[in-house]
């Protein structure tokens, strides 16, 4: 059996291959509901064959969404919604994953699907985003607020909430969304926290709100319930988050109750990125040998031999892929086929025909 279709366990939950759908945005939720485009994208990697399948970076409060699009779980009719989807997931034999988020100074901007990318104006339909300091993302919303200390505990026990709703939707696995510059990677990142009180300057004063974040998920959630923290594991800028902070993160993390470190890298500043197949890789392989914590290696994974290389290496445990399961939700099964694969459970019982 090849490593990438070799099952993996994390506390009570064992999925059964390591080609993970990493959580990809379609701006087209109203009102934070997910509604049948989103059954029929999240359902056609199940049915393709991948291990995990994480939601997009659902938002835990209406101002955490990036756009007025964005999907959430902050009341009933979304947890009910996420609950059919999750059904069907799980139908295909996959495990339901979802991506808690809050978009911090990113938030109030167009999709961008049919209004150029920028910023949403109050009158159609926009809002004030927060922050942890009052610098605005370029070209995005220049009035980020920035949060109070009673904004943040709203913030950490609206993650805390969103948590329980998701388990009670069936979500198997929680991944809280630390990276790409949304607002716990602001905190992070000395480029966009320039508080002077607990929550900024040092180290751990910026690595407290993410703690705080796992800590009160951990203390809702069941303990067999697996852990999984998205970072950026640095800014590609002189002077900002690092690999060097990333790696004494994750020690914290992995104290904390996180079972896994989702490895990607950037979006909290424009910066010169060199993007290329597997450019995030050593980033996963350095924290999952440094701090001892298991990794997913995410960026420009295309090919199953690539695939298969990343985790024969050591560098991580599972792999995630985006833009390549838009072009081919099927992936997972050409992956096995080349590969030599022959578990036929792996396919849909209506696809077997295409199996050799």
């Amino acid at each position: 059996m090849s490593q990438l279709f070799t099952p993996i366990t994390l506390r009570d939950v064992t999925v059964r291959n390591r080609v993970w759908v990493a959580p990809m945005c379609q701006y087209s939720a109203v009102d934070g509901v997910p509604n049948d485009w989103h059954l029929v994208h999240l359902g056609s990697f199940a049915r393709g064959g991948a291990g995990l399948v994480f939601t997009e970076a659902t938002a835990v409060v209406p101002e955490g969404r990036i756009t007025p699009e964005d999907t959430g779980l902050w009341n009933d009719e979304q947890q009910t919604a996420w609950t059919r989807i999750v059904e069907f997931v799980h139908g295909q034999g996959a495990t339901a994953g979802i991506q808690l988020a809050h978009a911090g100074r990113k938030a109030s901007t167009y999709s961008g699907f049919t209004v150029e990318r920028g910023p949403v104006a109050d009158g159609d339909g926009g809002w004030r985003p927060v922050a942890p300091s009052a610098d605005p993302f370029p070209r995005l919303r220049e009035d980020p607020e920035p949060l109070d200390g009673a904004g943040i505990t709203r913030i950490v026990t609206a993650f805390g909430d969103a948590a329980e709703r998701a388990v009670a939707a069936g979500f198997d696995v929680l991944e809280i969304h630390a990276a790409h510059g949304y607002l716990l990677h602001e905190f992070l990142s000395p480029l966009s926290n320039h508080r002077d009180d607990e929550y900024g300057g040092s180290f751990d004063n910026r690595v407290r709100l993410v703690l705080e974040v796992v800590r009160e998920i951990r203390a809702r959630v069941a303990v067999g319930v697996p852990l999984v923290v998205r970072v950026s594991a640095t800014d590609w800028v002189e002077g900002g988050w690092s690999d060097d902070e990333t790696v004494r993160l994750a020690g914290l993390l992995r104290e904390a109750g996180v079972d896994l470190i989702d490895t990607s890298t950037g979006g909290n500043v424009l910066a010169d990125i060199p993007v290329g197949p597997g450019f995030q890789v050593p980033f996963a392989r350095r924290i999952r040998t440094e701090a001892g914590v298991p990794t997913g290696a995410v960026g420009l994974i295309t090919e199953p031999k690539h695939a298969e290389e990343v985790l024969a290496e050591g560098s991580s445990d599972v792999v995630l892929l985006g833009r390549e399961l838009l072009r081919d939700p099927h992936w997972p099964l050409r992956a096995a086929y080349e590969l030599g694969e022959t578990d036929s459970s792996l396919w849909p019982v209506q696809y077997r025909r295409a199996e050799r």
